[in-house]
This record gives C-alpha cells, sequence and structure tokens, in this order.
C-alpha cells in the first residue's frame, strides 16, 4: 500500500499560485485585464517560486508545455485564415438559404448542420466568426429574427466539436495528454454527440416554436457568383480533404495530428504562393496560443509539487469503488463548472489528476470521456460559458444597438430560458447514453499499452527525480 502523501510547502506555493491565476482568468468580466496576461503572469510565478522552493524550473516548463496542442491549434487558425477571404463559406450559407426556401425549421436544421460539420474540424470559435454575420444577413432578408439561428450555431458548434479530436481545445489536450487517435476519439464521441445534436435540435424548436412558425419573406439568394477566389477555395477543400484522410490515418503513420495539421498548411501555403503568407499569420490568435503555453506551464509547476497527486489521493478510491457513478459525477460537475467559467482552465487541471490515477494502475479510460462530454455540452449552459457564444452574444448585442431594437438582443436571461435548458437536456441524454453503453466506453484504448508504458516509464523518471524531495 502506498504511503499516502503530506501536504508540504511546495504544494501550498504551487497552489496558491494555481488558484489565485484561475480566480483571476474567472473574473476577467470583473476587473476586466486579459486572461493571457494573467496567465502568463501566473506561470512566471510558478517557474520563479518553484525554483525558489526546489519543485520546478524554466527546463521542466518547456517540457511542461504540448506543443501537440499549441502547433495543432495554430496551423488550423491558418488555414482558416486562408479560406474565410474565398468567399466559399458565404456560397454554402446563401446556399443552404435557397434550398430552405422560408421553411424556418429547415433552414435553422440545415444551417446547424453545416455548423455543426464545421466544427468538426474546425474550433467552434472560427465557426461561428464565419457563420454568425451570414445568419444575421439571411435573417435580415426573410424578416424573421435572428436569435433562434444565432443561438443554434452557437449551441451546435459547442455540441459538434465534441466529436473530434481537432473539434475542441479540451479535446486536444485530452487527447494529447492520453494518446487517444483520431479515429477512436470519433468512434467513442461520435454516437453519443449525434444523440445530444438532435436533442439539441428537438430542444430549439420546441422552445422557438413561435419564432419557428412566422411566414418570411422569399428573396433570391444566388450563391453563384459569391467564391471570389475559386482556386484557393477549392485547393483549401482539397487539402482539408487530404487531412481528413491523414487524421483518419495518423495512428497508424505514428504522427502526431500537430504533424498533419501543418503538413496540411505547408502544401495550402505553397499552392497559395503569391500571397505574402504574413497576410494570413496576422490573423492567427497568438494570444490564445500563449494562453494555452502559459496555462501548461502553470500546471507544470503543480504537478512538479505534487499538489494534484495530493487532490488525486481523495479522488481515488470513489474511483476504485464505483467508476461509473465517479464517471457521471465527474460529467455534470465538468459542465456546471464549465457554464461557469472556461472549460479550458478546468480541463487543465483536471488532466493530470486523471494521468496520477493511470499511473497507480487504475483503468481511466471511462474518465477521459466524461471529462470531454462535460466540457463540451457544459459550454452551452450559460452565455460565458465558451468563446463561441460570447461572440454570438456580443454580435446581437451590436445588432440590438444598430437597429435600434432590444428584442434582438441575447440576454443572460434569455440565454438562461433558452440554452440552458438545452444544455440540461444534452447532459441527461449523455448520462443515460454512458450508462446504457459503459463497458462501450470503458474499453481500453488501442494505444493502452503504449500509453501505459509511457506513464511508468515518466513515473520512474520523476521519482528519480524527486527522490531527494522525499528524503
Amino acid at each position: 500500500m502506498e504511503e499516502a502523501l503530506v501536504f508540504d510547502t511546495p504544494m501550498m506555493v504551487s497552489a496558491v499560485i494555481l488558484v489565485v491565476t484561475f480566480a483571476g482568468i474567472f473574473t476577467e468580466g470583473v476587473h476586466h485585464i486579459h486572461r493571457t496576461k494573467i496567465a502568463m503572469l501566473g506561470a512566471a510565478s510558478m517557474v520563479l517560486f518553484g525554483q525558489f522552493f526546489g519543485f520546478y524550473n524554466p527546463e521542466a516548463a518547456i517540457e511542461a508545455i504540448d506543443w501537440n496542442v499549441v502547433f495543432l491549434l495554430g496551423a488550423m487558425m491558418t488555414i482558416v485564415a486562408i479560406m474565410i477571404p474565398t468567399g466559399g463559406f458565404q456560397a454554402i450559407a446563401y446556399w443552404i438559404a435557397a434550398f430552405s426556401k422560408g421553411r424556418l425549421f429547415l433552414l435553422l436544421v440545415l444551417m446547424g448542420t453545416a455548423v455543426t460539420v464545421i466544427s468538426l474540424l474546425l474550433d467552434n470559435v472560427t465557426t461561428v466568426v464565419i457563420f454568425g454575420p451570414l445568419i444575421v444577413l439571411i435573417c435580415q432578408a426573410l424578416k424573421v429574427n435572428p436569435i433562434p439561428y444565432l443561438l443554434a450555431a452557437a449551441l451546435l458548434s459547442d455540441t459538434g466539436g465534441v466529436a473530434t479530436l481537432v473539434g475542441d481545445p479540451p479535446n486536444l489536450m485530452i487527447g494529447s495528454a492520453a494518446d487517444i487517435d483520431f479515429n477512436t476519439f470519433f468512434l467513442r464521441m461520435g454516437g453519443i454527440v449525434f444523440a445530444a445534436w438532435v436533442v439539441t435540435l428537438l430542444g430549439l424548436k420546441f422552445l422557438f416554436r413561435k419564432n419557428l412558425a412566422v411566414t418570411p419573406d422569399k428573396p433570391v439568394f444566388d450563391s453563384a457568383d459569391m467564391i471570389t477566389d475559386k482556386k484557393t477555395w477549392f485547393a483549401s477543400l482539397a487539402v482539408l480533404g487530404i487531412m481528413v484522410v491523414l487524421f483518419i490515418a495518423h495512428g497508424a503513420l505514428h504522427w502526431e495530428a500537430w504533424v498533419v495539421a501543418c503538413l496540411g498548411l505547408t502544401v495550402l501555403l505553397a499552392l497559395t504562393y503569391k500571397v505574402n503568407p504574413d497576410k494570413y499569420l496576422t490573423e492567427v490568435e497568438l494570444s490564445l496560443l500563449m494562453f494555452f503555453v502559459s496555462l501548461f506551464v502553470v500546471i507544470g509547476g503543480v504537478e512538479g509539487s505534487h499538489f494534484l497527486e495530493w487532490i488525486g489521493q481523495f479522488i481515488t478510491p470513489l474511483v476504485q469503488h464505483d467508476m461509473l457513478t465517479a464517471c457521471l459525477i465527474l460529467m455534470w460537475m465538468a459542465a456546471i463548472l464549465s457554464a461557469m467559467i472556461d472549460n479550458i482552465p478546468f480541463t487543465a487541471a483536471m488532466i493530470p489528476i486523471i494521468i496520477g490515477m493511470d499511473a497507480q494502475g487504475i483503468p481511466v479510460t471511462p474518465l477521459w470521456w466524461a471529462l470531454a462530454i462535460g466540457v463540451g455540452m457544459g459550454g452551452n449552459g450559460t452565455h460565458l460559458g465558451s468563446t463561441a457564444n460570447v461572440f454570438i452574444v456580443t454580435l446581437t448585442e451590436r445588432l440590438a444597438q444598430q437597429e435600434n431594437k432590444p428584442s434582438l438582443r441575447i440576454t443572460p436571461g434569455l440565454w438562461f430560458r433558452k440554452g440552458t435548458p438545452v444544455m440540461l437536456l444534452t447532459l441527461v441524454v449523455c448520462s443515460i447514453a454512458m450508462w446504457l453503453f459503459f463497458p462501450f466506453f470503458a474499453h481500453p484504448l488501442p494505444t493502452a499499452e503504449m500509453h501505459n508504458a509511457k506513464m511508468h516509464e515518466r513515473a520512474m523518471n520523476a521519482a528519480a527525480h524527486e527522490a531527494p524531495h522525499h528524503m
């Protein structure tokens, strides 16, 4: 039986820095200091105090950064920056509007399907940034309230992103930490996300039944000349298609996901060789990437002090006693906290705890899926639950001001009446699916043997490195 860890000074120091940093990130709306600045300050404090107290150093901080996540996000952001100016996404939106022929629920379903499919490969924020303004234009032409469609775009982009390894930043973090490949992630999460997607559409149909029952105008939507740069658009689609194939095969190729993304970006930049790459690289959200880097450094320091391992020893008995109950608790806890605060820091904090249980020989596979479902679906709970939600709310505030119609604004109360019930519905469906098909979710990962060897090696190295600390 392993000896219980004793709470010591390094744990206390790292815990204080962690709590202060996360509190600053979660209360960004109060003090208006950007979360990236707070995360960077937390990372710097963790390195300095960690070196002073002997549990962390700059070399360990560099090793703590998950470059797979950083490079993958950066490459996908650049690919999107190349695709947006071509007009291709606008053409898709206008084609959907023309095909729906004024049938409003069909328009919501088709637009929601487009948003969901795109969210499988591109992050949900990018998806709503593309489709949000287009939805407003289409609804203005139809002379209908855009709120049901904008809310659907936010909810379905969050939901769709849960299904794939590259659809949502928390998925990237989970997949990279647990060595989950693209195929495995989609096969385990695709079915449960599809069920949540159907429930979301049905919930929106009921909640917005009055808005969807009106008779709209029937303007002509012509998407023929919307694509202004067909060469780049179709080249981008071809590259994305090849990337999907490589994502599916990246496990067999022994490539990390970032290799596929960077390879696709390289090919796309070569095909658009006449354009200065600076034009696209300036669109990359460097502040988000820096936020990830800083967060990894902070969590690395906490892990180095063994504080998360100390917390894990209180959770481990429940996991060992009843894994299904532990998964359901984790799912709902992750969802509720993600609805209140940003899901990325919560995911970053939970990953080392689950890895610690894995190192003790506990079969943690279902915990990874519960965490991914919780942080993904929980983002739909409030207007602050995800960055995509914040963008949509901001868009409606601007629209309400321009049109001088306060009713066009998605208020926190409106989101609570329409978005929160959808989140609860999807969580209930996901909980039932987890309960019914628990052996499926608990089945060991295909990479489990290699992953266990890696975790054993990591534990041995950590024990050798920290031996003087525990003497």
